[in-house]
């Protein structure tokens, strides 16, 4: 078989694993992870966003090559997956449609208002009515009351869906409108497609009445969903475990999972879902087997665990950069480090204390638990500026590809971790 023969394909409602590589060189260690971890589990190998590839001025076919080449190295034999992530134009979808991507996450992101939540009623009459004639699906839901087969009861009064409205009422319509262009885009190459929608990425969570609303819509409009991703309760922050009330969360998914079932059936897809240890067991028990976890930067976190641990002045100076660049380069992420909590390296001696501080050994969390230390958000958020820039971009890879063995095995230990608890 060769790279061109070697293609991704749709992965359905089987439980699967996203794994995002900004450097191109971790596919083995993801491989390694997902065939010791075992169970049902499906692994998408190409997986970047348009914003993450801008940032480490790689293309989608280098991205798609990348995992093709690994996979076939290993002669990796079963179902795999790309994932074309975070999509808002038709430039997107047309961009990574050529490289080969199979599996489309659409983010109207740009189209959500994210301060929907805080209005009084009366600003919100006034938002409500800049949109109505857009928003046509008012009345269809406004006075009802459903009962979700084994799940919650919603009802819809007028203030629930006015604000489900006013929140989402602009990107559901931006939704449609790109899964049917995927859909063109698609039959036009002779290419098969699968779609993931994205409402994630907002301070404030999705209600059940909302995420009724718009996978009602979406199936209403031809779009059909292999997932979504609502913004779940609780801080699901880059870098870190999740923080939150872990029993309200259990129940928050449980209702999610029965909308998703009654209206899909889809999967639940958790992205920021990098080192989110304690919840994974909880994602899958609720959800039954259908889920999806997104990962991304936390590969690159591992690349610079090998750089720590070979060159440890280089990794102090990658601290350093990054500091230098961390407000500048957090703007886009949900995070709460800040620069006068994390120490400087040089007030830091040991190099394992400061790959502790800033990368976190696993050895130091307790049982069940994942990453707790903020500096590793520094570290996250300036991937861009450390990988594009003329010095340590490409020490950092030169390190990666001569220690590979070493890269690969943090790797393994690392996802496994991920994967285990999501096996039931």
């Amino acid at each position: 078989m060769t790279e061109q023969q070697l293609k991704p394909t749709l992965l359905g409602l089987q439980p699967s694993f996203g794994f995002g590589d900004r450097l191109g060189t971790a596919t083995p260690g993801h491989l390694d992870a997902l065939r010791q971890a075992g169970g049902p589990i499906k692994g998408i190998f190409a997986q970047q966003s348009i914003r993450e590839m801008t940032r480490t001025n790689r293309t989608a076919k280098q991205v798609m090559n990348a995992a093709k080449h690994a996979l076939l190295s290993e002669n990796f034999a079963d179902v795999w997956g790309a994932d074309a992530d975070h999509l808002k134009t038709e430039a997107d979808v047309d961009y990574t449609a050529d490289a080969g991507f199979v599996f489309y996450t659409i983010d109207p992101s740009d189209h959500v208002d994210r301060h929907a939540d805080d209005y009084d009623g009366v600003t919100l009459e006034t938002k409500l009515a800049t949109i109505r004639d857009e928003v046509k699906w008012l009345g269809a839901y406004t006075g009802q009351t459903i009962t979700i087969k084994g799940g919650p009861t919603i009802t819809f009064d007028p203030t629930t869906v006015g604000r489900a409205a006013v929140k989402y009422g602009r990107a559901i319509a931006r939704t449609i409108e790109l899964g049917r262009y995927i859909e063109q885009a698609t039959a036009a190459r002779n290419q098969e497609f699968e779609i993931e929608l994205s409402i994630d990425e907002t301070e404030q969570p999705t209600s059940l009445a909302e995420h009724y609303i718009i996978a009602d819509q979406c199936r209403k409009g031809g779009v059909k969903l292999v997932s979504l991703a609502p913004r779940f309760i609780g801080d699901f922050e880059k870098g870190v475990d999740y923080k939150g009330d872990l029993a309200a969360l259990e129940k928050s998914l449980l209702d999610h999972a029965a909308i998703a079932r009654e209206l899909g059936p889809y999967k639940l897809s958790l992205h920021s879902g990098s080192d989110k240890i304690s919840i994974y067991s909880i994602l899958a028990r609720t959800t039954e087997g259908l889920f999806h976890v997104k990962t991304a930067g936390t590969s690159y976190l591992e690349a610079i665990r090998v750089v720590a641990r070979k060159d440890p002045k280089l990794f102090r100076e990658i601290v350093r950069f990054s500091r230098s660049r961390y407000e500048i380069d957090m703007a886009t992420y949900h995070v709460s480090a800040s620069l006068e909590k994390e120490s400087e390296p040089d007030a830091v001696s040991d190099d394992k204390q400061l790959e502790r501080l800033y990368l976190e050994c696993w050895e130091d969390v307790p049982v069940g638990k994942g990453f707790t230390a903020p500096g590793r958000q520094i570290l996250h958020c300036t991937f861009g500026s450390v990988l594009t820039n003329e010095k340590y971009g490409p020490l950092v890879h030169q390190i990666v590809r001569e220690h590979a063995q070493t890269y690969r095995e943090v790797l393994c230990e690392h996802f496994r971790r991920h994967l285990e608890p999501l096996n039931i």
